[in-house]
């Protein structure tokens, strides 16, 4: 498993790498760093000193070689995404355990 210090190695170095291409600029717009070129995104790179690290680009041409990677990990990484952002509550119901028993009110 990666440690956090080669995680934002990693990250920093692929800021870099996106930042080296002529005319790119850099964006935080919804406290999420992107890199753009002519006020295009180019790549998302999530929050700026998150703890975890996320990538989204663009793939016109290579999609099908990305698409290798099966759908049971692509599902896996999709119920890992949604653990790391969804409430203890709605979570706790994956795991088959009963909605907690707060009362809510009802609308009338």
């Amino acid at each position: 498993m990666a440690r956090k210090g080669e995680i934002k190695q990693l990250e920093t170095v692929l800021r870099d790498y996106a930042m080296s291409f002529p005319g790119a600029t850099e964006d935080f717009p919804w406290g999420e760093r992107v890199i753009k070129v002519n006020k295009k995104v180019f790549v998302f790179m999530g929050k700026d000193q998150a703890e975890d690290f996320s990538m989204s680009v663009k793939l016109p041409t290579s999609l099908e070689v990305a698409m290798d990677v099966s759908e049971k990990l692509l599902k896996g990484w999709i119920g890992e995404s949604y653990r790391a952002v969804a409430p203890a509550r709605l979570v706790s119901q994956l795991d088959g355990k009963p909605p907690s028993s707060k009362k809510t009110k009802q609308k009338r």
